[in-house]
């Protein structure tokens, strides 16, 4: 099953009607993101906690690392650009932290309060090569821009 991302757009408007508690949103972004399409293996969102420093936020899936710097890895490379990464093959992306050994392609996506204020990233991996595109981006991009800029 493929997600269909005005459905889920929908769906995750509804339920998060009102809310501003980050960590409450991040927690049913991931869970319905995660089950609408069977290429998401692992998803969840990473958090900025300290300056140039990603800890673990609610996800779906098995075990995420704990925490990682900007400076290393696929979701620290979003963090620290302020730009989406599509990562086809993570055995070719030179410095990718393998927190799963399934993983084998990954989208992450910088996520931003109204204020234009890195509050963390959303990651995606697959343990599907090349599971991601463009198309992925710009819609996912939409959905997080719609949730959290009314914080």
């Amino acid at each position: 099953m493929r997600i269909d991302y005005d459905t889920v757009s929908k769906s995750i408007a509804a339920l998060t009607e009102g809310e501003t508690d980050p960590v409450a949103l991040m927690a049913t972004l991931a869970c319905e993101l995660h089950h609408a399409d069977d290429r998401f293996d692992w998803t969840g969102f990473y958090r900025v906690t300290d300056p140039n420093l990603l800890k673990i936020g609610p996800y779906q899936g098995g075990h995420g690392c704990l925490s990682i710097p900007f400076d290393r890895g696929v979701c620290g490379a979003a963090a620290r650009t302020g730009q989406t990464q599509i990562v086809d093959d993570v055995e070719a992306f030179a410095d990718h932290i393998a927190c799963s050994s399934s993983t084998r392609s990954e989208i992450v996506l910088p996520v931003w309060n109204g204020a234009g204020g890195l509050i963390g990233v959303l990651d995606i991996d697959s343990d599907r090569p090349a599971a991601f595109d463009s198309h992925d981006a710009e819609q996912l991009a939409l959905i997080l821009r719609a949730t959290f800029s009314r914080l």
